[in-house]
């Protein structure tokens, strides 16, 4: 499974580690995923996301459901 946030899209990219001589060695920034378990009260199911911690800002803000319709929409959530 990739480490792409299945709310936001957000995935890893790549930077550079600076030391004090400002030689550049490259680095990853990884996402801040969570593997987390959300109740949808329409559907009476559990489902499970990889979601990034401004991902479950944007669920806890608007509601599960209408994330999810608005990651569907985006192609996030297959």
């Amino acid at each position: 499974m990739s480490k792409v946030c299945q709310i936001t899209g957000k995935k890893a990219i790549v930077g550079n580690n600076v030391s004090f001589s400002n030689k550049k060695n490259k680095r990853k920034f990884n996402v801040n995923l969570f593997k987390k378990r959300f109740y949808i009260p329409e559907e009476d199911r559990w489902i499970t996301l990889r979601v990034s911690a401004s991902g479950l800002k944007n669920i806890n803000k608007r509601g599960i459901s209408s994330v999810l319709k608005e990651a569907k929409a985006k192609g996030f959530l297959n």
